[in-house]
């Protein structure tokens, strides 16, 4: 009995770790994450993002990876990407942050008035059709956030 007992607690301890450094998102964060996204793009006509599992995948594998260190490096993969970090951090802060540049955006002259609104553009981007977004505690106790858009923000093509 004893053996089962500590085979039991080894499998905990296992868990417990895995679930620390890679936990899955809510639907509370994943909601937050798509309403927050969605009010952005409606404000200038541009249809809903969809979730897609394969970009969010993509994203938490990464943001997994940035736990020991939490460096605002992008993945430099296929997708169109936002980054954010902070204490206690959800999906629909990231999302409000990166928003919050939309004043550094022109609408009149069709581009950034200062070079601060590219997180924004990918938020709002109307080609883009899918969202998927990751997120991880680092070591550091800061929430790591990533986002990844499908089609990507594309600077050569009308920003929104």
């Amino acid at each position: 009995m004893a053996f089962n007992i500590k085979l039991l607690l080894a499998i905990c301890s296992v868990a417990l770790f895995f679930t620390l450094v890679s936990a899955n998102l809510s639907k509370e964060d994943i909601d937050g994450f798509v309403e927050e996204h969605n009010k952005a793009r409606v404000e200038v006509g541009n249809g809903p993002l969809k979730w897609n599992e394969t970009l969010a995948k993509y994203a938490q594998d990464y943001a997994d990876n940035r736990v020991d260190d939490c460096a605002m490096e992008h993945s430099m993969g296929p997708y169109g990407e936002n980054l954010a970090s902070g204490e206690g951090m959800s999906g629909a802060a990231a999302t409000k942050y990166w928003v919050n540049e939309k004043q550094f955006y022109n609408y009149e002259l069709n581009k950034c008035v200062r070079d601060e609104c590219g997180h924004y553009l990918c938020v709002i981007w109307g080609k883009t059709t899918e969202v998927g977004c990751g997120i991880s505690k680092c070591k550091n106790g800061q929430n790591y956030v990533i986002c990844n858009y499908d089609p990507a923000y594309n600077e050569e093509d009308h920003p929104y």
